[in-house]
């Protein structure tokens, strides 16, 4: 890679780790809004994907040093809607997810053919955001429905 490549990969590296790490705050922000009879599963299901934020947000860190740049302090946009119900929270999960997966496309092009690393990477993270955000949709669904949550 040449400079111009590396900056672009480090700077779309650092947009990950924010949203990422936004992914932190907002997961645990609704697992502690949740109440009802469901509570406990969910909880537990926002709490791992916390876990989860965090991780990719360390791993995307680690690659930013890995190029020999300097991991941000930032964090993504943080919105309080005041919307607490179980819907409300999936939908907005739904969006944050997909302005994630925006983020990791943009490393996969910007590495294609000029870095094996970071497009295995971004491949791999890719398939593991689609797959949650066909986990999301799924359970924004009514039970029975087998067509496609559309907002």
């Amino acid at each position: 890679m040449n400079d111009q490549q590396k900056q672009r990969a480090v700077d779309i590296l650092n947009k990950i780790m924010e949203l990422e790490l936004a992914g932190v705050v907002r997961y645990t922000h609704y697992s502690l809004m949740v109440y009802g009879y469901n509570r406990i599963p969910i909880v537990s299901w926002l709490k791992g994907n916390a876990d989860e934020s965090l991780a990719h947000a360390h791993k995307a860190g680690e690659l930013v040093t890995l190029l020999g740049g300097h991991p941000s302090l930032k964090i993504g946009p943080l919105l309080e809607t005041a919307k607490h119900d179980i819907g409300d929270i999936l939908r907005e999960s739904l969006e944050h997810e997909k302005t994630a997966i925006a983020a990791y496309f943009d490393l996969l092009k910007a590495s294609e053919g000029v870095s094996v690393l970071l497009e295995e990477y971004a491949r791999e993270m890719i398939v593991g955001e689609e797959l949650h955000l066909d986990e999301v949709n799924k359970m924004l669904r009514k039970p029975g429905d087998v067509q496609s949550f559309d907002q």
